[in-house]
């Protein structure tokens, strides 16, 4: 045999043997499993995102990703609690182990991602940093805010954005720095200050909250950043982040492939590799993160694919009637793209 064809077969036996080990659980994920329910970090104040009701129910379009954890994991999407943070406690209660993962409210940056012990595991939400303002004022454009006083909240990427935006237009502002989102808005409804500043599709369920109608408030149009909001979990456990990207993907790629949470059964004899994968008919998809090999379906029966999720937390089924902009799927001009399931 020429020592080509023995380095072949030495490593395809490598490979095969590989292959063959199951996957072992990471220590998020079996303490996860230990425990019974996932620990999830969120900050609560953002209508179609991250709200409590008057019953101290939980519900939104973060909090909906939260939970397909939980029904990936478990099979059960209601085996998650939730941990309310500020913007300042989140990375803290994540690196010490409090929560397993922040919901998707934290904007994927360089420095976050080289520097704090976290790591981005999959987008959700492709967003940008907008200004609104009294329409009283008159301002048409972010342009007109020199001098101004604008509300924000400090520790995140938007005070950054904000600076950075008023140095390189050579103006200058006065920002009004409240840590609580809930104190922040109120400080603007309150005329604190000029210009209120968060992500674009914040902005649109702050007004439809606190203002009297659209036509008391202007959303100005400039987008002055980009905002990747993505999940994040703790450095260094990799099936975890697996498993956390995984489920993200399986949601957009269902929402592709035309799969909701009421026809799914329907697909059971697909013969389409992609929804044999997602229905849970091929073996090995949920073996090599760790997770029931139903996990896909478990997901996208108790909430949808995507598109549902979307739509009725912030899109046109809900009060907040977003557009799907950015969000829409890549093939209908948007930038949510589906990694291969395989």
């Amino acid at each position: 045999m020429t020592p080509f064809r023995l380095l072949a077969l030495a490593a395809g036996l490598f490979a095969a043997t590989f292959a063959a080990q199951p996957a072992s659980a990471g220590a998020t994920l079996d303490a996860i499993k230990q425990r019974g329910y996932i620990q999830c970090g969120a900050s609560p104040g953002t209508p179609g995102f991250v709200m409590l009701d008057s019953q101290g129910k939980w519900n939104g379009l973060d909090v909906d990703f939260c939970r397909s954890l939980a029904a990936a994991v478990f099979g059960d999407a209601d085996k998650v609690r939730f941990v309310s943070l500020s913007a300042q406690q989140r990375f803290p209660a994540l690196q010490s182990g409090e929560v397993d993962v922040l919901a998707p409210n934290v904007t994927w940056t360089m420095s976050r991602d080289a520097t704090l012990g976290i790591f981005f595991s999959a987008i959700t939400f492709y967003d940008g940093q907008g200004f609104m303002v009294p329409k009283k004022l008159g301002v048409k454009s972010a342009k007109e805010l020199n001098g101004a006083t604008i509300c924000v909240q400090p520790g995140t990427t938007l005070e950054l954005n904000v600076t950075d935006y008023f140095r390189a237009n050579k103006m200058t502002f006065k920002p009004v720095v409240i840590e609580k989102l809930d104190e922040v808005e109120n400080a603007f409804f309150a005329g604190r200050c000029d210009a209120y500043t968060t992500v674009a599709a914040k902005l649109g369920s702050t007004r439809a909250r606190f203002a009297k109608g659209d036509d008391e408030y202007v959303i100005l149009p400039e987008l002055i950043s980009k905002e990747p909001l993505a999940f994040t979990v703790r450095l260094g456990d990799n099936q975890w982040a697996q498993t956390v990207r995984w489920v993200i993907h399986a949601l957009i790629q269902a929402e592709e492939s035309g799969v909701t949470s009421k026809n799914i059964d329907s697909f059971k004899d697909s013969a389409d590799p992609t929804i044999q994968r997602l229905t849970g008919k091929t073996p090995g998809m949920g073996e090599a993160v760790g997770i029931p090999e139903s996990w896909a379906y478990n997901v996208i029966k108790q909430l949808g694919n995507y598109g549902e999720m979307f739509e009725r937390n912030v899109g046109k089924a809900s009060a907040l009637k977003l557009d799907r902009g950015y969000n829409a799927l890549w093939n209908q001009g948007g930038l949510q793209y589906a990694y291969p399931i395989r």
